[in-house]
């Protein structure tokens, strides 16, 4: 496996690979257990969003980074993050890895090339979220094995 830095021919297989790995969660999972109102109303255009999240996740002007996974010269996955070096604070936005590629220590290797990348930007704290649903289970115990403590948090949603 190879890390590497993003370069801007990466963008479309990168936002191909986050709707890919992303689109389960939302049709699976939130949409039926939200129902189609409240799903349109937050995620109703959520590959839309991704288009333009992953293309503005690498500003290093900004303090924004991507890291790639390459297995055998495919793409296996990707780690975006950012750091705040006023607050000598740090935040994974994005870790995706491609289905073919889980389980094979992307997820793990990834996380700790960025996390090695806050620290030598300043970063004392580095932030990771997930869900707290089935879908996110496997990140919530790669996030806990790499050393990261859960703090629990409750989000409700209502249609009106």
């Amino acid at each position: 496996m190879r890390i590497r830095s993003f370069l801007q021919h990466d963008l479309a297989r990168l936002t191909e690979l986050t709707i890919e790995t992303f689109g389960p969660f939302y049709e699976d999972s939130f949409r039926p257990l939200m129902g189609d109102t409240v799903f349109a109303n937050q995620h109703g255009k959520w590959r839309d969003d991704y288009v333009k999240q992953v293309a503005e996740l690498h500003d290093p002007a900004e303090h924004r980074y991507v890291a790639v996974a390459e297995i055998n010269g495919t793409i296996a996955g990707y780690v975006a993050w950012a750091v705040e070096p006023e607050r000598r604070n740090a935040s994974v936005t994005i870790l995706a890895v491609s289905a073919e590629h889980r389980r094979l220590g992307a997820g793990t290797v990834l996380c700790e090339h960025a996390f090695a990348a806050m620290r030598d930007l300043g970063a004392e704290v580095v932030t990771i979220g997930t869900g707290g649903d089935g879908f996110h289970a496997p990140a919530r115990a790669l996030y806990e094995a790499l050393g990261c403590t859960p703090l629990p948090v409750a989000v409700y949603y209502r249609q009106l």
